[in-house]
């Protein structure tokens, strides 16, 4: 949807106040009502009590009143689609980045199943080059492998250099355990990230929704949650034997959850990622609706797996939400279930889904829901990102906690409007973001 007034781009670095709010803070424990001093794109301090008059934040020069509103860090996002380069018709840096502030999040890191992939410098810095005019902070993970094919491995201290936060095969599995062990034994010399889309293509092959009763009933050939389960199983030991960093993608299955939480267990160096339609969404819709919306890679599972997820995320086995953002075009989404390609737009209804899922019900409390979101992600990927300490980039998210509503088709601000959510009560909305001191987002403006 074209709203341009709605967005702002960053040009140079903002000084604000954001005044009045109730400012969450998860890494420096701060849960109060405060001003936010924003000097030269920066956080200066946190000021307490009443220094500005009511009248003086109505005034509103330099001011941004966050009175009744929630104040945190920018959501953080480890995994999204930008589509670019390749399929610009579904989705580019900045429409992406769009999309991310909309939804709150200042810092995205975009996945390397592009066209051509992330598996060279140059275009590592033609997306750092596209990302000088983004909404947003967004950063590459690069290619494991050339071309994304599982074979001869990337020059992954060079894509480092260049500015690569990860590296990853995401959107399809790396499938020989020998090139995933040295990839994880390469990565570790460059304290890089080894982030794997968990799934044997033997057992998924020609799957297009969980496999069980359901998928049964629907007369949809399944992907079992083995498929992914043995997966995270080899990833699990590859990094305790190498040493190595694995971050596991779009967690499932409850078995994969137990699985992360024995590594963790053990003291593998292994991590992991939610979405939140992998805790809010369950296989029993799709022979409701047969909406290709539903269609996701890895599937929507059980109710089962769901509370294993969800309880994955309250005891920490769970390191972080992210949206799996994964555009498509209209034209593609209109085929048949098992013809149309997985993947659902997330990034601006991630926060609010995920408020209706989790906080209202009583699951999370709301600063635990942003910490998930803020400071946990940018500590997996190491990003300086994610809190309001003095210095840090001023990256802010304002938020009214309250409203509920339903999202409306075709009113994303992404290129793309694959979303299964429209039609579902979520709770909380993004009023304004900040990237380095600047509103690029002002849903008021």
């Amino acid at each position: 949807m074209a709203a341009p007034d709605l967005f702002r781009r960053r040009r140079g670095k903002g000084s604000l106040t954001i005044a009045g709010g109730r400012v969450i803070d998860p890494q420096n424990g701060i849960d109060k009502k405060a001003d936010v001093v924003i000097e030269n794109g920066r956080v200066a301090r946190l000021e307490s009590g009443k220094r500005l008059t009511d009248k003086q934040i109505e005034a509103g020069r330099g001011v941004l009143d966050a009175r009744g509103r929630v104040v945190c860090p920018g959501l953080v996002d480890l995994h999204v689609h930008f589509r670019e380069p390749g399929r610009e018709d579904e989705e580019t840096v900045v429409t992406g980045s769009m999309a991310a502030v909309a939804g709150g999040f200042t810092t995205a890191c975009c996945m390397p199943n592009t066209e051509p992939a992330i598996d060279r410098q140059e275009v590592v810095q033609f997306i750092y080059y596209q990302a000088e005019q983004a909404y947003c902070h967004v950063y590459p993970i690069a290619a494991i492998t050339m071309e994304r094919k599982g074979d001869l491995l990337t020059e992954i201290g060079e894509l480092k250099d260049r500015g690569a936060v990860a590296i990853s095969d995401d959107g399809s599995p790396v499938p020989t355990a020998a090139v995933m062990r040295r990839a994880l034994m390469y990565a570790k010399q460059f304290d890089l990230p080894v982030a794997s889309h968990c799934e044997d293509p033997t057992l998924a092959a020609g799957g297009a929704m969980h496999e069980g009763y359901v998928s049964t009933r629907a007369g949809i050939m399944g992907i079992p949650a083995l498929a992914e389960e043995l997966m995270v199983a080899r990833e699990i030991e590859l990094a305790g034997e190498t040493g190595g960093h694995a971050h596991i993608c779009h967690v499932s299955t409850a078995r994969s959850v137990s699985l992360i939480r024995d590594g963790k267990r053990r003291k593998v160096h292994v991590t992991a990622e939610a979405t939140p339609h992998h805790f809010s969404l369950t296989d029993e819709l799709i022979p409701e609706r047969f909406d290709t919306n539903l269609k996701v890679n890895p599937p929507l599972r059980t109710r089962a797996d769901v509370r294993a997820v969800i309880r994955g995320l309250q005891d920490g086995t769970i390191d972080c939400i992210v949206t799996d953002h994964a555009p498509h075009a209209p034209e593609e989404k209109e085929l048949e279930f098992d013809h149309a390609p997985f993947g659902l737009i997330g990034l601006e209804t991630a926060l609010p889904v995920a408020i209706a899922e989790l906080v209202t019900t009583g699951k999370l409390t709301l600063p635990a829901l942003i910490e998930l979101m803020t400071s946990r992600p940018a500590r997996v990927f190491a990003l300086d990102a994610g809190h309001l300490s003095p210095g840090a980039v001023a990256d802010v998210c304002v938020f009214d906690p309250e409203p509920v509503y339903e999202f409306e088709p075709g009113r994303f601000f992404s290129r793309s409007q694959n979303s299964p959510f429209c039609g579902r009560a979520v709770q909380g909305r993004i009023c304004q973001t900040v990237v380095e001191g600047v509103v690029v987002f002002d849903r008021q403006r």
